[in-house]
């Protein structure tokens, strides 16, 4: 419980709230990206990333993040993630950065390990 306090015109008056009430909400992500319990998709944020990335490879990471509904410097992260497991390739043009992705590595999981990422990821983008 959390005690507040406060002076009306003349008139102080308290109150004891739950914790959860009397503490304001931290901002989050867009309402358009909330997610419910039962609300889920098969990929998860790196797999989005990818797939934003796949369609446009000169895409900013605001716009990452934007596309996926996660803040950026998650998308930054993600990104650095890719590039780390040499999913991704950075190249600095001008300034900014374009990326390709390496379509022969194979899946992360020891379920799908066999697979490579083509097999998801080229059916998503834009390239025939």
């Amino acid at each position: 419980m959390t005690f507040l306090s406060c002076h009306l015109r003349h008139v102080k008056w308290s109150v004891y709230l739950p914790y959860h009430e009397a503490m304001p909400r931290r901002p989050t992500v867009p309402e358009t990206a909330e997610i419910d319990a039962r609300n889920w998709t098969f990929l998860s944020n790196h797999g989005h990333v990818l797939v934003a990335i796949s369609q446009n490879p000169d895409i900013r990471v605001t716009e990452i993040a934007d596309l996926v509904g996660i803040r950026e410097r998650a998308a930054v992260r993600i990104v650095q993630d890719l590039v780390d497991g040499g999913y991704l390739t950075r190249t600095k043009v001008g300034r900014r950065n374009s990326y390709s992705i390496d379509y022969s590595r194979s899946l992360r999981h020891p379920l799908e390990s066999e697979h490579a990422i083509s097999e998801i990821f080229l059916g998503l983008s834009n390239k025939t």
